[in-house]
């Protein structure tokens, strides 16, 4: 994302370096990965000028549509928080001002939920109409198809890594990822890929990956 050139030199410098380590370096993850995960960034640290900018002309040199960028935020919105999720929506339409297409079905009054059994009743015994809330959410976005579980799950991951939490949420994103596929070293390297955002949260992060790798009481729900 060298963006920089008519700021400052030396911080050119320093984000072309930067830019080299993450993306040329990081062959666990794939270039759409990596710049879906470069706009939850976005969204959840609210960086809505030039990296946002940045970012979407990225997406579309990597073959992903406005359409899936914004079924990604539709998807992030309950984790990043749908007020942050609604100013990357606006700033995507001022970018992308062809209209959206065709999205998935909502299905906002079923009642059942796509989140494991063992999850729903922990949150159910934490509070029974948190967990009613959790259980809408995660409904309405059972229909997408535009990203893949793959996907998802490094995108919530990194909204834990971002906001750091690293308890929980973290378990189960974690788990969604390994579910769909990811190796454990994949998985690592999306906490690594996070730290061009803050690198004392990425830290963090991956602390807690290792402990949840290291735990064999650990439950990937």
């Amino acid at each position: 994302m060298n963006v920089t050139k008519t700021l400052d030199p030396v911080f050119e410098e320093m984000s072309a370096a930067t830019d080299r380590t993450v993306w040329e370096g990081m062959p666990e993850l794939s270039a759409r990965e990596k710049v879906l995960l470069c706009v939850v960034a976005d969204v959840c640290q609210q960086t809505l000028g030039l990296p946002f900018e940045a970012h979407v002309a990225m997406a579309r040199e990597c073959g992903v549509s406005a359409d899936d960028l914004r079924e990604l935020l539709r998807f992030i919105s309950y984790d990043s928080g749908y007020p942050a999720a609604l100013s990357a929506m606006a700033r995507l339409a001022d970018l992308e001002p062809e209209p959206a297409g065709p999205g998935h079905a909502v299905n906002a009054d079923g009642a059942d939920s796509p989140i494991p059994a063992p999850t729903r009743q922990a949150v159910r015994n934490l509070d029974p109409a948190f967990a009613g809330f959790m259980d809408l959410q995660s409904r309405m976005r059972a229909g997408m198809e535009r990203l893949s579980g793959r996907e998802r799950a490094f995108a919530t991951m990194l909204v834990d890594v971002l906001y750091q939490t690293l308890e929980e949420s973290f378990q189960v994103h974690v788990a969604r990822a390994l579910r769909a596929g990811a190796t454990p070293e994949e998985v690592r390297a999306v906490v690594r890929f996070s730290a061009q955002f803050g690198m004392t949260k990425a830290w963090r992060g991956l602390r807690a990956l290792n402990a949840l790798f290291t735990d064999t009481g650990a439950v990937f729900a």
